[in-house]
């Protein structure tokens, strides 16, 4: 039974990559996602099929996906759909649905207290299964089935090192810049250091040296992995690259009231993973040096006893 994997790149992708492992799908499934340095490098040598990006709110990428999606789904090699969104989800599922196909939609973990709006339209369509990763919000037809933080702790370092390498993520969201948190930042990270700025849309008066659009996933990767400390944005694929690389991140919440995002469900993301310990929740204009030497006295790790997610086939 082939499995459709279908995701927008960012945290939607992040999310669905980790969790196929625990879908059982690995061995026989094909990606949908855009074409992006992130999804050639967390997908490299995997089948994939590119379809042309849609940002937030984008009824013209939807539908363009929409037109993607019945070309994909011609001929009946797929069995099954399974998406984390966004919209490209929903771009997908109508089709597939009136094909026949099965179609999963697990809702994202930003979505702490309830489904995104992705998760609301795609309930409408027929024989669509919806998983939540919180039980707290578990009714009526949607299931719990597990979160992607489930396998990862928090320990704290007996002697932390020096903050010598930082990596500053910010996201590369087209629409919504942060110019809040790297204002802040250029204000206190300290000028010896060897940073990596990432910085998406976000421009600021003043610049600082070597700031980049983009960062390939891979190198992405390994400057994680080499920091003493991470600073990023409130994303879940900034937040699952810095637990993989074992790095306690320094984690703010974009606001709606400031303009950089189009709700509040970062905050509700930081209080969660902050609860957990997996993350130093700060507000933007609240990062401060000090919280540098608590974050790189922490290192991230992986349980090894995740169980499977509880899905239907």
């Amino acid at each position: 039974m082939t499995t459709l994997l279908v995701a927008s790149t960012g945290g939607h992708l992040a999310e669905l990559h980790d969790l196929v492992p625990r879908l059982g799908v690995q061995d026989d499934c094909v990606w949908v996602t855009f074409d992006s340095p992130q999804s050639r490098s967390l997908l490299d040598g995997q089948e994939v099929i590119h379809v042309p990006p849609a940002t937030t709110r984008d009824a013209v990428g939807a539908l363009r996906d929409l037109v993607a999606a019945r070309r994909v789904l011609r001929g009946g090699r797929f069995r099954q759909v399974v998406s984390t969104g966004a919209s490209v989800a929903m771009s997908f599922f109508l089709p597939a649905a009136r094909h026949g196909l099965s179609c999963h939609y697990i809702e994202s973990a930003t979505r702490t207290e309830g489904p995104s709006l992705t998760g609301r339209l795609v309930a409408r369509v027929p024989r669509t299964r919806l998983y939540t990763q919180y039980p707290g919000w578990a009714r009526g037809r949607w299931r719990y089935g597990g979160s992607i933080f489930d396998g990862y702790r928090a320990t704290r370092l007996p002697a932390p090192p020096p903050v010598t390498r930082i990596v500053v993520a910010l996201g590369t969201h087209e629409r919504f810049g942060f110019p809040r948190l790297l204002a802040r930042l250029v204000a206190v990270l300290p000028p010896t250091a060897e940073i990596l700025w990432q910085v998406g849309s976000t421009e600021i008066p003043r610049m600082p040296p070597g700031a980049r659009r983009q960062v390939p996933y891979a190198e992405m990767q390994q400057a994680m992995r080499e920091a003493d400390v991470v600073v990023t944005h409130a994303g879940v694929g900034s937040a699952l690259a810095a637990m993989r690389a074992g790095r306690r991140a320094i984690y703010v919440p974009r606001r709606s009231g400031h303009g950089e995002h189009v709700d509040d469900h970062q905050v509700e993301m930081a209080r969660e993973l902050d609860r957990r310990g997996l993350v130093l929740a700060r507000e933007a204009d609240a990062v401060t040096a000090e919280d540098l030497t608590e974050a790189a006295s922490w290192t991230v790790t992986g349980t090894g006893t995740v169980t499977p997610f509880q899905w239907g086939t």
